[in-house]
């Protein structure tokens, strides 16, 4: 059989013997995830070693980072008082909780090394296996929660909530005013 011009006699194939994922709990959830946000993050991180030149020690890693962070509303913190039927039974109050924004969800597949400049040292050393990618996925996150927290996201989540918790009590009769915490 030729394979793109390779003569392959004995073929190849992939066999998978993992295991079948197990289910290990279950929780309820109580929570509305009411906006999301991508994001994405360029990562300058340079490690220099004091008094020896770059040529022969150190690295300057460039990573881009992509993700997305939910911003959510927990009804599971909602109070007696968060929602109160007025006594002629046409009104309800609504205090809604305040959202709040998940961890950063990063997304492997579009997230990588651009770009590493090494020192002779820091080449060698890459030569004995793999540079360790892990801390640039971890200060990429702290990036990406840092820009979600500086966006519109929970503004639109609290915008969300209420236009959703509003149009679902106004279609059951009600009338909706919404008190702010």
């Amino acid at each position: 059989m030729f394979v793109f011009g390779q003569f392959r006699p004995f073929g190849d194939e992939s066999i998978d013997r993992s295991q079948p994922a197990m289910l290990k709990s279950v929780r309820d959830l109580s929570q509305y995830h009411a906006a999301a946000g991508e994001f994405q993050v360029v990562l300058d991180i340079e490690n220099d070693v004091k008094w020896v030149p770059a040529a022969l020690a150190g690295e300057r890693t460039l990573f881009v980072a992509a993700g997305s962070v939910n911003a959510f509303v927990d009804f599971g913190t909602l109070k007696d008082d968060g929602l109160v039927l007025s006594p002629d039974g046409k009104t309800v109050e609504l205090r809604v909780p305040k959202p709040q924004l998940d961890k950063p969800n990063m997304h492997h597949d579009r997230s990588y090394v651009f770009s590493q400049e090494r020192g002779l040292i820091n080449d060698l050393q890459a030569l004995a296996g793999p540079p360790d990618q892990q801390k640039f996925y971890v200060a990429a996150e702290a990036k990406l929660a840092e820009a979600a927290k500086q966006s519109e996201l929970l503004k639109r989540a609290e915008d969300n909530t209420r236009v959703m918790l509003t149009g679902m009590l106004q279609a059951l009769g009600f009338q909706v005013k919404v008190v702010g915490d």
